[in-house]
């Protein structure tokens, strides 16, 4: 595999570590306070981050990144966390097996924004493939 479809690969493994997300957060969330649980997670993900950026040696000083990425990192972790925060009130209160895939629309909100916002380019098996996961999306819910 070459360098520009190495992308696949880390997007496989996000799949499958957002499966196990899932499920893990579904076992661990019952009986609890659903924020209370995504902040316990977030504290986990910080460790980990932390110790890999430590062992591969990738720590930089604050002051070097740039003030454009401080803004949209910023906005992106306040998305992260309202997003976790959804996600796991929707796991306490429904099936992981409807609550998983409709959150997958937002694979399908992200091609549009993408297009709209960042002006990448619709191709038909894209617009197929997000609307695909629309009616899927749809179908779990009405049914």
């Amino acid at each position: 595999m070459n360098s520009n479809s190495a992308w696949v690969i880390f997007a496989l493994g996000s799949a499958f570590f957002a499966a196990l997300t899932a499920i893990f957060g579904k076992l661990g969330v019952t009986g609890m306070n659903s924020n209370l649980a995504t902040f316990i997670r977030t504290l986990v993900i910080v460790v980990v981050i932390a110790g890999i950026i430590s062992m591969r040696g990738e720590w930089e000083k604050p002051s070097g990144v740039p003030m454009r990425g401080w803004v949209f990192l910023t906005l992106s972790g306040i998305a992260t966390g309202l997003s976790w925060l959804c996600y796991y009130r929707a796991l306490q209160l429904g099936p992981v097996a409807k609550v998983a895939p409709v959150d997958k629309l937002s694979v399908a909100l992200a091609i549009v924004l993408g297009v709209v916002f960042l002006g990448e380019t619709l191709t038909w098996p894209i617009a197929v493939g997000g609307l695909l996961i629309l009616a899927g999306s749809i179908v779990i819910i009405a049914f």
